[in-house]
């Protein structure tokens, strides 16, 4: 059933257990290593910041949920806490982008650092950096490129995620599962076994958009998010990220379209909706 405007349908909740279930008592969640020396320190500066970032976030939430219109001033939640938390929310042993810099390498001067890429994001002298080409097979023989992003981009980028999941999350209708906070494939999964177990279901359409984020419009990418986020400056900061280019065996490739997927901002899997009997739902590649 679907709520009133500006109102996100209640989460289709399974009524069975959740096929991680027994793993995620055990699993609660991959251990980030802590700064050398002062740990305690560390992990008392990362809570405090965490909720500092969470009440900021909570006053861009609260305005998605009212409805404001067009976010205009958004680029200062992008602060050295969240760019703090965003480090320790990357994986620590990801490959490395063309930067060559791993996140041991960042972490040895994380202070420092944070503190120069906060001053140059919020001077507008940030500059995006070309992802690294890597390909992996996929099951039938082809290879999948994937794009492995400088660190700096990753921290920038999963900042941003934040900032910008505390005003679409809102909009998210209640069957969607890809790639949302708290939510995963097997929330899904879970969703349709009981959709189908529940209802009487004569079909099942199973779609796939070929090569959607290698040839995704930037454009009409932009345009979509310019109906919320009003912030010039956000907007710049995603058209770098865009338009930073692919390196590949040593030569930089013009990203005219598309996005790199294996990135912070474009998920590494695809999502699509399907329908089973008429109820729809989001399928995981």
């Amino acid at each position: 059933m679907m709520h009133g405007p500006e109102k996100s349908d209640s989460p289709i909740v399974a009524s069975k257990p959740t096929n991680k279930a027994a793993r995620a008592a055990a699993e609660p969640g991959e251990r980030r290593g802590e700064a050398k020396g002062n740990a305690e320190k560390l992990r008392m500066r990362r809570t405090q910041c965490r909720e500092s970032v969470s009440q900021q976030l909570d006053r861009v939430r609260q305005a998605a949920r009212r409805g404001e219109g067009r976010f205009t001033a958004l680029l200062h939640h992008v602060s050295e806490e969240l760019l703090l938390l965003s480090f320790f929310w990357l994986k620590r042993k990801a490959a490395v982008g063309v930067d060559g810099v791993s996140w041991t390498d960042y972490e040895g001067h994380l202070e420092a650092n944070l503190a120069d890429l906060h001053k140059r994001i919020h001077s507008n002298s940030y500059r995006a950096q070309p992802s690294r080409r890597q390909y992996i097979p996929k099951p039938d023989g082809q290879q999948r490129p994937l794009g492995i992003t400088a660190l700096e981009d990753k921290i920038v980028q999963r900042a941003m995620v934040a900032v910008l999941n505390a005003i679409y999350e809102h909009d998210f209708l209640g069957f969607s599962y890809g790639f949302r906070p708290g939510r995963g494939q097997h929330d899904a999964l879970d969703a349709l076994a009981v959709g189908i177990s529940r209802t009487k279901v004569n079909w099942i359409l199973d779609a796939d958009v070929r090569r959607f984020f290698d040839t995704v419009s930037h454009e009409w990418l932009i345009r979509f998010l310019e109906h919320r986020i009003g912030d010039l400056r956000v907007i710049n900061l995603i058209r770098k990220w865009l338009t930073a280019g692919v390196m590949e065996d040593g030569v930089l490739h013009p990203t005219e379209e598309g996005t790199p997927q294996g990135s912070v901002v474009t998920p590494r899997t695809q999502k699509v909706t399907f329908t089973a009997g008429g109820i729809p739902f989001q399928r995981l590649q």
